[in-house]
């Protein structure tokens, strides 16, 4: 099977979300495999996991403020189209994301390794960094909303 990184963190969440108790690495190590996923991309699943929930000043000591405007790298650039940095700017203006959250979830978009970034892998980052943050719960539920939201074709 051919799977990326965020294929092993979209089956971590679904799969173990729901448990309250933490799960010890080397157990879901264990299950991962046996689920077919390969051992270097549940091993980079594993250290992203550990990445986002190590230091909560990471990747930033400072909070960017309020009303500050966000330049992207030119290597985010490169990654990220306009159209995902365009549903940042709007999960931003609807209050799903602080201008602090925002820069994990593009923390966390870069740590997934080289290749295009599309909307849908900034859809369940957004969704994993919020539920990996105390006091997130209402802006976690408004984004569980849009992540899981059946698309129909049909206008309002």
């Amino acid at each position: 099977m051919n799977h990326n990184v965020l294929d092993v963190l979209m089956y971590l969440f679904e799969t173990f979300a729901e448990h309250d108790e933490a799960t010890d690495q080397g157990v879901l190590r264990q299950e991962l495999l046996q689920a077919g996923f390969g051992a270097p991309e549940v091993d980079r699943a594993l250290d992203w996991l550990e990445d986002l929930n190590r230091d909560p000043d990471h990747p930033f000591p400072s909070a960017p403020g309020a009303h500050s405007v966000r330049l992207y790298s030119p290597l985010e650039l490169s990654r990220m189209d306009t159209a995902c940095r365009g549903y940042l700017v709007y999960l931003e203006q609807a209050g799903i994301l602080s201008p602090r959250s925002r820069e994990i979830v593009i923390d966390r978009l870069m740590a997934l390794g080289a290749g295009e970034i599309d909307v849908e892998q900034v859809k369940w980052v957004t969704l994993m960094v919020l539920y990996s943050q105390a006091e997130q719960e209402n802006a976690f539920a408004r984004m569980e909303d849009l992540v899981f939201e059946e698309n129909t074709g049909l206008v309002h």
